[in-house]
């Protein structure tokens, strides 16, 4: 079982930029492949970025593509999520996610680990 745990988001203006963490414990952490989504207000929640096991192949929702990275320390049981060139559309609560596997997956029924998430609110 792997527990999830986000921080770094916050308040910032359009245009800045971001970087989450979401620290992982339990057991074998490089066995995982990790994801990032968010959910706004009213809305459903929505993929952010993915990537597998080794950090070496990621995918973006098409929103965030050259804007956001992600990226991973296994040897920190951290994934991380830059964020830059932020919009006001980019406001919502971001959830890290966790699922064993040897790819990356991008469907939130994926995944079968959650962070509690943190708020980023982006603001014009």
């Amino acid at each position: 079982q792997v527990q999830l745990v986000e921080s770094g988001g916050g308040l910032v203006q359009a245009g800045g930029s971001l970087r989450l963490s979401c620290a992982a414990s339990g057991r074998s952490f490089s066995n995982y492949a990790m994801g990032w989504f968010r959910q706004a207000p009213g809305r459903e929640r929505e993929f952010v970025a993915a990537c597998n096991r080794n950090g070496a192949s990621t995918y973006y929702a098409d929103s965030v593509k050259g804007r956001f990275t992600i990226s991973r320390d296994n040897a920190k049981n951290t994934v991380y999520l830059q964020m830059n060139s932020l919009k006001p559309e980019d406001t919502a609560v971001y959830y890290c996610a966790a699922v064993a596997g040897v790819g990356y997956y991008y469907g939130v029924y994926d995944y079968n680990y959650w962070g509690q998430g943190t708020q980023v609110t982006v603001d014009s």
